[in-house]
């Protein structure tokens, strides 16, 4: 619920009213109070000061005279009420239904900020794909950012049936510059939407490379079921890691046994030895294979101009060096977090 500071006096009480609010075509009057529209409107309160010392000036008697217009009378007095209230209870449920679309106007144009936010999650909760490219064009208009958001992701996620609407249809044979734009946000948000999940599909490749990467040096320093260090049995039990574990056990099983030149297992195999001497920081004392000869080979590369795959190799590294830190810091933090319970 929206609230401003409430206020202590009642629209329509006549007694102490000193403006009147007219509505479009002077059909209605309602009586207010100059200190509380302009205690809730800075624009309000600026033109009731010209109009008070106007009139005081020259010499008018009577209540000075503010017109709402662009809207209809119930909605006038629907806004009226609402600057009254300060905020939008249960109390207002029923101006906010029926009259939000031309409250998010008035609040917009007479800078209500509690008000506009409250209309546009008014007018957001009701929003359907036959509604949502009129209400996105009043977004526009109205600089309201959160209900252009709701519009947006409706467009997305429902763009077949708003296609199909009387609103789109009249949109492209009279606003094709407005079609074009909201054409270009959609594209734009697919493509956040496509870049985002290769992002997690990336994130997710670097977190598993690094649990491979403990799991390689768990099976080369203690062993695990299938497969240990040199001179020394595997342990009986599975680790926490025995699914990723598994796997590599087959591979390195794999590698030791096969002959054939080119061989995709092997070849991963190769790659995951070579990430492995890249990420080691106690090459003389490591148990896993071939780490030493790996890191002088790289050292070597190094001195040679790096190429693309080398900066993609790099790259990699880094990458997959984040991820373990990452993946410590949660396994430190879920922990910590065990023991206090």
């Amino acid at each position: 619920m929206c609230e401003a500071p409430r206020l202590r006096c009642d629209a329509g009480d006549a007694a102490f009213a000193d403006v009147d609010v007219v509505t479009t075509g002077g059909r209605r009057r309602i009586p207010a109070h100059s200190s509380v529209l302009a205690s809730a409107s800075p624009v309000l309160g600026s033109i009731l000061e010209r109009r008070l010392r106007k009139d005081r000036e020259s010499g008018k008697a009577g209540r000075s005279v503010v017109r709402i217009r662009g809207v209809t009378d119930d909605a006038a007095a629907a806004f009226v009420r609402l600057l009254y209230a300060g905020r939008c209870g249960d109390g207002e449920e029923d101006d906010m239904e029926k009259h939000a679309v031309q409250v998010l106007v008035l609040a917009h144009a007479y800078q209500v900020p509690w008000l506009k936010l409250a209309c546009e999650g008014a007018i957001g909760a009701r929003l359907t794909a036959d509604s949502v490219v009129d209400v996105l064009q009043l977004a526009s208009i109205c600089d309201a950012p959160r209900l252009h958001l709701r519009c947006t992701r409706l467009l997305a996620k429902e763009f077949a049936a708003v296609e199909r609407t009387e609103a789109w249809r009249f949109l492209q044979e009279n606003d094709p510059w407005q079609e074009l734009q909201v054409l270009q946000r959609l594209h734009e948000a697919d493509m956040r939407r496509r870049k985002w999940r290769r992002k997690r599909a990336e994130q997710r490749v670097y977190v598993e490379l690094s649990e491979a990467m403990d799991c390689l040096d768990h099976i080369c320093t203690e062993g695990c079921t299938e497969v240990g260090p040199a001179g020394r049995a595997p342990a009986p039990s599975p680790c926490a890691r025995y699914a990723t574990c598994r796997g590599l056990q087959l591979l390195i099983r794999h590698f030791s046994q096969c002959h054939r030149k080119s061989c995709a297992r092997c070849q991963r195999m190769w790659q995951l030895l070579r990430l492995h001497s890249a990420l080691c920081d106690r090459p003389d004392r490591c148990n896993t294979p071939l780490c030493m000869r790996f890191k002088q080979k790289e050292q070597d590369k190094a001195a040679v101009k790096a190429s693309d795959d080398g900066d993609k190799w790099v790259l990699l590294v880094k990458k997959v060096k984040a991820a373990r830190v990452f993946s410590s810091l949660a396994n430190r933090k879920q922990m910590s977090s065990t023991s206090q319970c």
